[in-house]
């Protein structure tokens, strides 16, 4: 894995010859050793045909490619880190939240309302994350950033996890998610929870949970 945390809020990435990393522009905090980074044109994997999907579908933060022999230590906004491991499944998870990831994913985008219907869609206005997100797909790792650190929570067939959306931060594995409600009289007359929308995740795999409700 070429990646390692720091600390809480800094990743260390092992950069070797022939391969590439990518991450979000101004994410490098220091480095050793003979290292390039240079604007990633095309926006990752995808191509140029990636890059215009997630233009329209806003998820086209600006990424550079990490390229050349040694260590580089990331991090952004003094936002908490953390490191996921992908074995062949893909990983859905919102642009902006990416701190690096390794050259061999393959970067894509995702229609919400293809998990979840209206609904999908709904948890994106919700969310504040829009009507599509990223996918990331293979074998490699992903440094993702959050507020207030990380937990990781297993999904399994038959017993659903329900997350706050603002809460949410990304998830992996063959997983439905949909948006549901709680209203009841109490929201009406101003006596309820506050957590009228609840965010469910079905089936098999891992969500990502961070401890606040706030955006980056």
């Amino acid at each position: 894995m070429p990646f390692r945390l720091l600390n809480s809020r800094m990743v260390e990435a092992q950069v070797l010859p022939g391969q590439r990393l990518f991450s979000q522009r101004g994410a490098m905090l220091a480095y050793r050793g003979d290292v390039s980074f240079t604007p990633s044109i095309a926006g990752g994997q995808g191509g140029v045909m990636g890059m215009i999907g997630r233009r329209v579908a806003n998820e086209a933060t600006p990424l550079m490619t990490v390229e050349g022999h040694g260590t580089v230590m990331f991090g952004h906004g003094g936002h908490h880190c953390h490191v996921i491991e992908l074995s062949g499944e893909t990983l859905y998870v919102e642009a902006d939240r990416l701190l690096a990831f390794d050259g061999t994913l393959q970067q894509g985008t995702m229609f919400m309302g293809s998990q979840g219907g209206v609904m999908g869609m709904v948890r994106g206005q919700v969310t504040g994350q829009g009507l599509f997100t990223t996918t990331l797909r293979g074998h490699g790792a992903v440094a993702v950033m959050a507020h207030g650190g990380f937990i990781e929570l297993p999904i399994v067939p038959g017993r659903p996890v329900h997350v706050d959306p603002q809460a949410y931060v990304a998830h992996r594995g063959d997983v439905r998610n949909k948006l549901s409600t709680a209203l009841g009289w109490r929201e009406f007359v101003g006596r309820g929870s506050g957590e009228a929308f609840q965010l469910e995740l079905s089936g098999s795999g891992t969500v990502y949970v961070q401890a606040s409700e706030e955006k980056l």
